[in-house]
This record gives C-alpha cells, structure tokens and sequence, in this order.
C-alpha cells in the first residue's frame, strides 16, 4: 500500500463503522504502513459536526483518535497550493469547494494519496493520485 492521506467521507466511514470493506481497508493499511493521516481541515470538519449535534462521546473518541493518527497541519505552502486550485478550478468551470482544494493540496504537497468515496470531486486535479477503498 502507498502512503496516503484520508478525506473526510473515507474518516467518517472509518469512524463510524460504516463501511466493512472501508474498515477493512484502513486496518490492513495501519498493519502495513502505520497510523493514519488526514488534514486538519479535515479535522476541523469532523469536530464542527459533533460540536454542532452536542455529540460529546463521539466527540471525546475522537481527540483519542486524532491523537494516535498523523493529522497534517494547513500551512502556507498547502494554502498557496489550494488557491492555485482554486483559480485553476474557477477559470474552468470545476468544482472549487475548499474544504476539497485544501485536502487535495494537502495530499500533493506531502505527496500522498488521496483516499476518497468522492473522486469525481478531484479527477481533474493534476498531480493528484487517487484511490477509492470501497472498491475492494
């Protein structure tokens, strides 16, 4: 398995049990690459919904998650990357949510793959590889 960096559905999925073939697919990466990493934005996506439902369990588990997981911080040269992104994205008629343009910089500047349910949403980024672990 290649080194790889989690989108928001995918930890969401991961966390929630949702998915076994996802589940299954993030515990054979752990065993062979080890922990697992995703931006801090999409971080601060997960946080805000359980802040927003009151869900303070979940929300608890969570920091204990974020803790044993590398979570990449949002720096200056992703911001730069994103906002190249978003131009590019723009002044072509793409999708330029960015919530995606951040994860997906951050994923090209650590030169990781980006494990998304949601790939249509980056296949038109160059540089960017992409894997969907649904597809078992």
């Amino acid at each position: 398995m290649v080194p790889a960096l989690l989108d928001t559905d995918t930890l969401s999925e991961i966390i929630k049990l949702r998915n076994v073939v996802v589940v299954r697919r993030a515990l054979a990466y752990t065993r062979q690459v080890g922990m697992l990493t995703f931006s801090a934005f999409t971080r601060y996506e997960v946080l805000r919904g359980y802040k927003r439902r009151g869900a303070s369990t979940q929300l608890a588990r969570f920091h204990v998650f974020c803790d044993e997981s590398e979570v990449f911080p949002v720096t200056d040269a992703i911001w730069n990357r994103a906002s190249d992104l978003w131009s590019e994205a723009r002044n072509s008629g793409r999708p330029c949510e960015d919530a995606d343009l951040v994860i997906a910089a951050t994923a090209i500047e650590h030169q990781l793959t980006l494990v998304t349910g949601n790939t249509d949403h980056f296949s038109w980024i160059s540089g960017l590889m992409l894997e969907d672990w649904r597809n078992a």
